[in-house]
């Protein structure tokens, strides 16, 4: 198979994410041929079911906003949460490459980001973090309008809100019937759909169009370096050769086997797209690449909810802000509290994970949030409005005790854990957990009371009584291939193997456990595919140079025989 029959790129990036995206585009704006392709039939991956929030320290937005931040306290906040988990080199690339990432996105793509005003950081008590926020940033309404032929081709549903409108970015969510008008006839979207149709478009503008249907299968090595990708599916090509290649496949969340080799503790209905399967995490194996953060993931509790998808698979939605409200505590089947249920999210998994040596059994899976009827009242939840009714799926019962039998909750501990939990709340603080105690915990809860401890503190004492059960699960996976700081792969000996590049949720996570704040999955992604796209086009550049030298050094010597 010739190059010509193959399709040959300088670059080819895999994966339409947020770090598949910026890789495409700013190789394609340093000058190199890029190929984009895409497993699933739509493009955005798991990016554009999310919120669209990077978390990125000492950004220019917070500078405008009067918010005093630097490089030095976003590597201190790092710091004093890594355990050892974060590698030095890859926390000062992501954190003195971020300001420079957001400039490029003003000057050179249609992607704008906008600070969300008050953010906490999710650990922001801790040295060099941020209790009034500044480094969460989201993208700027965009019209899709400007994707004719694309606006249908990406994942997820509109949504034509910014997170800063939203419950959980300190909105209300709901818009004014006027402006909703107007972003419908104009066909405005926020939020990660936003972040996708912006960076779509700006590789559109640069020659780079998506192919959709096409999984990439295994590499292509030539004279001991990638040169290409075999790919199955109706979509795309068989083969396509390339100078570089940049593996953004996602995570393997959803892959059974992956998950049961690699993850500490259970993870089941992950939230994002099933294409997020292990393909590049197997291409790194093949490749001999070094593994690294392959026991962590970005965990999320989430609550199935009684849909289903057209596939079979179950419809799940994240609980953020109904464990937050006033009103309301996780218990297991004890009947105990066991953790901080306002916590960020990704926190929680160190919690679901608690692992009982004697029963030799998860404590704290399953578990339910428990809540009363003046939580229905004030707050509605799961999908309902204020005032209720309460979803028809959720249980329900008169007493504390019916409730525990039947969701099968050790009534005792349930009614023991209401009395402790009450009295805690009459003395204004969580001396158990501490919930209310940071900044973050009330961030999502009720806003009337923000920033006090009562924005999540509150009595259960109002019957009936709801249990909803929650389940351990995570956005994305953190594990995959070692990169240096350019998203270069290293082999098991540490050197680089030649072509190969991955970022976003497809190399070894660049924050080890950690998840700084809102947005502390789409900011490395962003970073780490601007650093190997960039470093990409330059591989493939060079490699393009010295194959033309070799052909003219091959040409010069063969007519000098031919004298």
């Amino acid at each position: 198979m010739t190059d010509q029959d193959a399709g040959s790129y300088d670059v080819v990036v895999l994966g339409t994410g947020a770090a598949g995206l910026v890789a495409a585009l700013v190789a394609a704006q340093s000058g190199a041929r890029v190929g984009l392709f895409e497993k699933g039939d739509l493009v955005g991956g798991t990016t554009a079911l999310s919120s669209g929030v990077a978390w990125i320290p000492a950004n220019p937005r917070a500078a405008e906003a009067g918010v005093a931040d630097s490089e030095e306290q976003g590597l201190g906040y790092l710091d004093s949460l890594s355990h050892g988990r974060i590698l030095p080199e890859l926390a000062e690339a992501f954190v003195r490459t971020g300001p420079e990432l957001v400039e490029w996105l003003d000057s050179s793509t249609p992607l704008k980001l906008r600070l969300v005003p008050g953010f906490p950081d999710y650990h922001p008590e801790n040295p060099g973090g941020k209790p009034g926020g500044g480094r969460s940033l989201e993208p700027e309404l965009f019209s899709f309008d400007r994707l004719p032929g694309w606006d249908v081709r990406i994942v997820g549903a509109t949504r034509p809100m910014l997170v800063a409108e939203t419950p959980i970015g300190g909105g209300t969510g709901v818009l004014d019937p006027e402006v909703a008008r107007q972003r419908r006839e104009r066909k405005l979207e926020g939020l990660g759909r936003a972040m996708v149709g912006a960076l779509l478009r700006g590789c559109l503008d640069h020659g780079v169009s998506p192919v959709v249907g096409a999984r990439s299968r295994e590499l292509v090595f030539e004279r001991g370096r990638v040169s290409g990708v075999r790919f199955e599916g109706a979509g795309g090509p068989a083969e396509v050769r390339a100078g570089a290649v940049v593996i953004a496949t996602g995570g393997f969340e959803f892959d059974p086997a992956l998950v049961r080799d690699f993850l500490r503790g259970p993870m089941s209905m992950p939230p994002g797209v099933p294409t997020n399967s292990g393909d590049g995490l197997r291409m790194a194996m093949q490749a001999g690449a070094m593994l690294g953060n392959m026991s962590e993931a970005w965990w999320v509790p989430v609550v199935e909810l009684p849909d289903e998808h057209p596939d079979g698979r179950p419809v799940v939605s994240l609980v953020l802000r109904e464990r937050t409200l006033p009103r309301s505590i996780m218990v297991n089947s004890r009947g105990l509290r066991f953790t901080n249920e306002a916590a960020n999210y990704n926190a929680l998994g160190g919690a679901f994970h608690q692992f009982d040596p004697t029963r030799f059994d998860y404590v704290n899976q399953p578990c339910w949030l428990v809540f009363d009827h003046e939580y229905v009242r004030r707050y509605g939840g799961f999908g309902a409005p204020p005032g209720g009714p309460a979803a028809d799926w959720i249980v329900r019962a008169p007493s504390l005790a019916e409730l525990a039998e039947r969701v099968g909750i050790d009534a005792e501990g349930l009614a023991g854990t209401v009395r402790r939990w009450n009295r805690l709340v009459v003395t204004g603080r969580d001396v158990d957990f501490g919930r209310g105690d940071s900044a973050y915990d009330g961030w999502c809860g009720d806003r009337d009371e923000y920033p006090e401890r009562a924005a999540t503190l509150g009595p259960l004492e109002a019957a009936p009584y709801y249990a909803v059960p929650i389940v351990a699960s995570a956005l994305g996976t953190k594990g995959g291939p070692r990169t240096t700081v350019d998203g270069e792969v290293l082999d098991v000996r540490g050197a680089v193997i030649p072509g190969l590049f991955a970022a976003g949720n497809a190399m070894a996570g660049p924050t080890g456990m950690v998840y700084g704040g809102a947005g502390g999955t789409l900011g490395p992604a962003l970073v780490f595919g601007y650093r190997a796209g960039r470093r990409a086009a330059e591989e493939a550049a060079r490699r393009s140079v010295r194959r033309h030298e070799s052909v003219e050094g091959t040409w010069e010597s063969s007519t000098a025989k031919s004298r």
